[in-house]
This record gives C-alpha cells, sequence and structure tokens, in this order.
C-alpha cells in the first residue's frame, strides 16, 4: 500500500522552533516532530509514507511571498505544497498567479488565523481565480484549539461555496469539519461532486462508528489521507482508516489514489 498524506506541515528552520513551541503552548498537543522540513521526511520515512502534500498559511499579508517561495524550494522527491494567500492582502489575486507560476499545487486557508469566513463574499475572487487557474482550494474545518468564541469554517459554509463554485476543487480538511461531524453528515457529505475531505489529526477526535458512516456517504473517490503533522503522528490516521472495515479499493482511493488525481489534474493545467 502507498501512502500519500496530504495533510502534512513543515517550517523553515530558522522559525520551526518558535512555531512549534507557540503552537504547543496554546494547544496543549505535543507535536510529533520538531517542525522541519527534516522532521517531516523522517517520520514519512518511518511510517512508509511516499508522498505528501505540505499546506503552509499566511498569517499576515507580508509573509506570502517568503512562504511562497520557500514552498517552491522544497518540491520535489515526492514533496508537493501549497501556496497561500492572506485574504487581507491587497496583491492576493497577483500572488495567486505567481503561485501558479512558481509550480505550487493549490491554495491553504485557515479562519482562525487568517480571520474570515470561507463563504463572505470578499473572498469569492479568490475562489475564482484559483478555479480559472486550476488550484485547488484547502481550508481547514471546524473548532480549533486556537478558535476563539464562534467557529468560522463550518460544513454550512463549505456546502455554501460549493454551490456557488462548482468549477472549483474544494477540499475540507479535518473530515469536513473538526467536532461539528453531526453538520458535515447533515449538510455536506455526499451532496457536491467538487467537495473532498483529508481525515487530518481526526482519529483522536471522531468515533469509528461515525468516520465509516460518512466515509460511506461521502464515497470513497472523495476522502484524502492526512494526518496534520506534526499534530498527529501520521500512523494514527492510517490504524484508524484500517479500522474501519473498508475494503482494498477503497483504501487504495483513500491512501494514495485520490491524492494522485489531484496531483494530476492540476498538472494538466500547467501544460
Amino acid at each position: 500500500m502507498r501512502y500519500f498524506d496530504f495533510h502534512a506541515h513543515a517550517f523553515a528552520d530558522i522559525i520551526a522552533e518558535r512555531a512549534v513551541s507557540g503552537l504547543e503552548n496554546t494547544s496543549g498537543i505535543s507535536p510529533a516532530t520538531d517542525g522541519t522540513f527534516s522532521g517531516l521526511k523522517k517520520i514519512m520515512a518511518e511510517n512508509n509514507i511516499s508522498s505528501a502534500m505540505i499546506l503552509p498559511i499566511a498569517t499576515k499579508p507580508s509573509q506570502q511571498t517568503t512562504i511562497n517561495n520557500w514552498a517552491a524550494e522544497i518540491m520535489g522527491d515526492g514533496i508537493y505544497c501549497c501556496g497561500t494567500v492572506h485574504p487581507d492582502a491587497d496583491d492576493a489575486l497577483q500572488e495567486i498567479e505567481r503561485i501558479k507560476q512558481l509550480g505550487l499545487y493549490g491554495l491553504k486557508f485557515h479562519s482562525e488565523y487568517q480571520h474570515f469566513r470561507p463563504n463572505e463574499e470578499r473572498m469569492f475572487p479568490i475562489y475564482r481565480k484559483a478555479a480559472e487557474l486550476g488550484l485547488f482550494v484547502i481550508f481547514h474545518g471546524g473548532w480549533d484549539p486556537f478558535g476563539k468564541g464562534d467557529i468560522l469554517a463550518t460544513p454550512k459554509s463549505f456546502a455554501d461555496i460549493a454551490e456557488k463554485f462548482p468549477e472549483l476543487t474544494i477540499i475540507a480538511a479535518h473530515m469536513g469539519g473538526m467536532k461539528l461531524f453531526d453538520e458535515v453528515e447533515d449538510c455536506l457529505a455526499g451532496k457536491f461532486e467538487n467537495v473532498f475531505f483529508d481525515t487530518g489529526v481526526v482519529a483522536r477526535y471522531i468515533s469509528d462508528e461515525q468516520a465509516f458512516r460518512i466515509i460511506e456517504m461521502q464515497g470513497s473517490t472523495k476522502i484524502l489521507y492526512g494526518s496534520d503533522c506534526p499534530w498527529d503522528n501520521p500512523r494514527n490516521e492510517i490504524n484508524m482508516l484500517k479500522r474501519l472495515h473498508l475494503n482494498e479499493n477503497e483504501l487504495e482511493n483513500i491512501f494514495h489514489l485520490n491524492a494522485e488525481k489531484i496531483i494530476n489534474d492540476v498538472n494538466k493545467k500547467f501544460t
């Protein structure tokens, strides 16, 4: 079995210790790696993971260029990267064009860090540009230990944009919405051809029964294996999926085939 971890994080060496320790102190979650690129590669090797999608996040508009340049530099040998734009950046649309030119594969958004709701109208030009260029968008979904007040990225918000932008490939991380799994079942799972879920760090938060039910509703061709490493050991989500009595074809889809298809679809837009 091949494994493609479609939800992984790493930081440039110069900031990794500060970034990971700050997040660890706030969340109380002990990281599985030191947050560096080499740390990610090491844990991938330990778990027989051949490929990973790294998802950087610009928490300020001023960070876009540096982060996207770094992401482009580390790609290769099974490592793929998204780009990032900040919703408040005046040059967000131009940066998406540059992300495409850099060979990055999509756009990562995190509402709690970037202070927006996915279905706000100010985001619509960004989604249109991503769809035009063949880039997917991937959102943190649901609860986050850093969130304050209302959860901003809900399954309902993803349903809204999936309906408005059927040409846009949307990945709702954390099985469509961390700790909002009943809402995922009610309004999102299996309802939109352009929506994928990933399994990032859900093993500790969802019952096997509900995970299986959501996968059956969504369909195995619309689920991506992801760990959210370093915030979980990739082995935990692998073990969870193998416990669910999915058949071999379903596991192949989730563990690598769906990810490879998304990569190939983006690559077609480069030619």
